[in-house]
């Protein structure tokens, strides 16, 4: 096979090299009856030498789409099988269908090609080879990587335009830098494809769009080949605004999703991290408590809810001692903790953290627990003489969980003060009430606005930009002068009675 240099999106590991691969196709048509015969022609008879079976899926044509394909078939110019689908399943509806047979047959590489002939049948080896090698998940024909050959192809220059314009903000919106997301040329490792819930994807013409999200979300390998552009006298069936719509509100709803709003489980939503992210900037609740316990010295410190450690990690580099408690027992958690126990806080403080402490931190913890009130005294109870809890909560009367509550749209999040797991709602002023009927008492608050950080959550590479600073830098003005609207979370330092 001819190899063409292709550049990489790395979406995470490297896979697998596949020593001897069944390589299939899956050629989706629907009135192509005076296409299909010469597309099928124009394969390269190396590829079709090493080829396992192709797929012809007629997604109930119209006109003799079927009965040319059969000809071909009965030719025994290719392996290959033709279907003609009782009902239409619109574009991405007859992908995975074809997905789902090259799943069941056991092929390692099957390749998506339009029977319309846009799109090259001489250049399917170079889409095939760096899945051979192992070296991505999912390789994509690309016709502006080449500057100038979409419209010397014939691309009408509305397409190329409307094309520069959807790639440039889906790349803005995921973090990706693929020069085309809209190319029907597409190859996948059939394992890759396995992994991915296909049957809740599209099946209008944006699931090409949702399948690069969902390879996104499961840290899948990307990569882009040239191809030539090719524009004949087919017939354009996509709805150009109603298909920019979809896929922008595709990509919007990602990227949402990413920073925690909305607890989709549908397969193009990235995968939520189990443990809590550590927001290491000093104006963020976990850089006020490194504050607080920064100001002693080598002391025995409780965290309670440590999570995956990483917090805790930082209190070690501060000089103290710490054990850690939390509902599961995160990878990794037991080489940044001194001493780990796993317990569910709602049945109390386990055995095992009798203490005394110097410092019990529980952050963004009591909104957890179906019983704050025990939790906290018992919290209380293990502090060492001179001893502090120190906490964080987030605030119900932050501006956003108030606006879902009055327009209607309350829903949990999978993060945030909307957080799904959340099983108790705290303002300032009831969380002060629960202090005061326990045994502590409060020597120090303080507020933090939101986490401006997160919008960058979800990108391949996460970049603060200039932007994002002016936002954040406005939205602690806010928080200074109207705490109990734009404070995202509020932090308390308390002392036994």
């Amino acid at each position: 096979m001819s190899i063409t240099p292709a550049p990489e999106v790395d979406a995470g590991a490297p896979a697998e090299p596949v020593p001897h691969p069944r390589v299939g196709v899956l050629v989706v048509a629907y009135n192509a009856e005076t296409t299909l015969a010469q597309t099928l022609a124009r394969l390269p008879r190396s590829f079709v030498e090493m080829a396992d079976h192709l797929l012809v899926a007629d997604d109930a044509s119209q006109d003799g789409t079927y009965e040319v394909g059969v000809r071909f078939q009965a030719s025994g110019r290719l392996p290959m099988t033709v279907v003609s689908r009782e009902s239409n399943l619109g574009y991405g509806g007859n992908q995975k269908a074809g997905y789902r047979w090259a799943i069941d047959h056991g092929l390692d590489v099957v390749v998506l090609l339009h029977a319309d002939g846009q799109y090259a049948p001489e250049h399917i080896e170079s889409l095939v080879e760096p899945l051979v090698r192992g070296e991505a998940d999912a390789v994509f024909g690309s016709r502006m990587m080449q500057p100038g050959s979409a419209l010397r192809g014939g691309m009408p220059l509305y397409k190329y335009v409307g094309n520069r314009i959807l790639s440039t903000a889906q790349n803005k919106l995921t973090g990706l830098e693929l020069s085309e997301w809209h190319s029907g040329y597409r190859a996948y490792r059939v394992q890759a494809l396995d992994e991915l819930p296909l049957d809740t994807y599209s099946d209008d013409f944006d699931f090409d769009t949702e399948i690069i999200l969902g390879l996104l979300a499961h840290r899948k390998r990307i990569r882009e080949v040239p191809i030539p552009t090719y524009y004949g006298d087919e017939i354009c069936r996509v709805n150009g605004m109603a298909y920019a719509k979809d896929v922008m509100v595709d990509v919007v709803k990602f990227r949402a999703r990413s920073m925690g709003f909305g607890t989709s489980t549908d397969g193009v939503a990235p995968a939520v991290e189990s443990a809590y992210p550590l927001k290491p900037s000093a104006h963020s609740s976990h850089g006020v408590l490194l504050r607080w316990t920064g100001r002693r010295s080598r002391a025995r410190v409780l965290d309670v809810g440590c999570a995956d450690g990483m917090f805790a990690s930082l209190l070690r580099e501060q000089g103290h001692h710490v054990t850690g408690t939390d509902l599961v027992q995160e990878p990794g958690v037991e080489t940044r903790v001194d001493s780990f126990v796993q317990a569910d806080l709602n049945g109390g403080l386990p055995a095992g953290v009798d203490g005394p402490y110097d410092v019990v931190v529980a952050g963004d913890v009591l909104e957890h627990v179906i019983d704050p009130a025990t939790l906290l005294d018992e919290l209380g109870e293990r502090l060492a003489p001179g001893g502090e809890v120190v906490v964080s909560v987030p605030n119900f009367g932050h501006w956003y969980p108030r606006f879902r509550a009055a327009s209607g749209t309350f829903a949990y999040d999978s993060r945030g003060p909307l957080d799904e797991g959340h099983v108790r709602f705290f303002t300032r002023r009831s969380f002060e009430r629960l202090v005061a009927r326990s045994n502590l008492h409060v020597v120090e608050r303080d507020v933090v606005g939101s986490p401006i950080d997160v919008l960058d959550r979800g990108r391949a590479e996460d970049v603060t930009s200039r932007g994002l600073r002016l936002m954040s830098r406005l939205d602690r003005f806010a928080t200074r002068v109207w705490p109990t609207l734009f404070g995202y979370q509020f932090l308390y330092r308390l002392e036994r009675d």
